[in-house]
């Protein structure tokens, strides 16, 4: 490919995870039962908590959203890995590759944020208990959620502007199988270090910030449960927050690994299996860890299937 403005490059090629068309094939049938999974754990997530109006809370509130982004942002990357692994052709627009880039950081970034809103809603739960539903109004909760969202959308245009000004003539090949920043990066002919420092502050950022947050409101219900005086008393108040940290853990600990990083440990492999991990995995798995963990959840699920019951009872 010839040296050019990035805008006239007809489009790149995803090399995807393997060459092996065995291997494709598993891996396709793989992806496909991870992503109905994730179509039907989150759209079922979001389904519950609208339909019983004792979810009707903050916390809920947020996970609803929670759910929405996974199933978004898996819903970016999974069909057209899908296609890619089950057709010969692999190639993608130049304006498709920076559309799937700008939804992907877009989503990511938000459910970085919308994770420090709902560890603050454990903080002030625990904490503050007593000024909670003061605290969580329905303003403040919405004030979270738009800001979130911002900050996604600040985030992920900038790199998209940035990025898609760049001059590509080294080859059109993305090793990976989306469309990331860093395998971009890597066919640039232009100077590219202070487009990608000014990205790395910008992600480095909105990661570290929202994990600051995050840490910081944890450390604080820490302290709080540690002064609680009864064994059940504080197995009650670790239970409200245990699968928020556990959903936190895994998120930020792939993010953290595939990005957050020197450049002296990049290994294509681990790289693109961490990346599997956080757009395909993930999403498939905040679904199952809430509802699993969650009382209210099932007892939500079985409030609305009597409610079923009683209405067919009735025809």
């Amino acid at each position: 490919m010839s040296s050019r403005n990035s805008t006239t490059v007809p489009g790149f090629i995803l090399t995807g995870l393997t060459d092996s068309a065995e291997t494709q094939l598993v891996l396709s049938v793989l992806f496909l039962l991870i992503y109905l999974i994730t179509v039907l754990g989150n759209t079922g997530m979001i389904l519950i908590i609208r339909l019983d109006p004792q979810l009707h809370t903050p916390m809920y509130f947020f996970l609803t959203h929670l759910s929405f982004l996974d199933l978004s942002y898996s819903s970016v990357v999974t069909p057209k890995t899908l296609h890619n692994l089950l057709t010969s052709t692999k190639s993608i627009s130049f304006l498709g590759c920076f559309t799937q880039m700008f939804f992907f950081i877009l989503l990511a970034g938000t459910e970085c944020f919308l994770l420090s809103s709902m560890a603050y809603d454990r903080y002030v739960a625990i904490c503050n208990p007593l000024h909670y539903p003061v605290i969580m109004s329905s303003r403040l909760c919405y004030a979270l959620v738009t800001g979130s969202y911002v900050i996604g959308f600040v985030d992920s245009t900038m790199t998209v502007v940035f990025m898609s000004n760049l001059h590509f003539c080294k080859s059109n090949m993305i090793q990976h199988f989306f469309c990331d920043s860093s395998p971009i990066f890597a066919l640039s002919c232009s100077d590219i270090y202070k487009v990608e420092l000014i990205i790395l502050i910008g992600a480095g950022s909105t990661v570290l910030l929202s994990l600051i947050f995050i840490s910081g409101s944890y450390l604080s219900i820490l302290s709080t449960i540690l002064k609680i005086n009864s064994t059940a008393g504080k197995k009650k108040a670790f239970s409200t927050c245990a699968s928020h940290l556990l959903g936190v853990t895994i998120f930020y600990s792939t993010i953290i690994f595939t990005y957050l990083k020197p450049k002296t440990s990049y290994s294509l492999g681990r790289d693109q299996v961490a990346s599997v991990f956080y757009t395909i995995v993930i999403p498939m798995l905040n679904p199952l860890i809430y509802s699993l963990r969650d009382k209210e959840v099932k007892n939500a699920v079985v409030r609305i299937l009597q409610k079923r019951e009683g209405c067919r009872l009735l025809i």
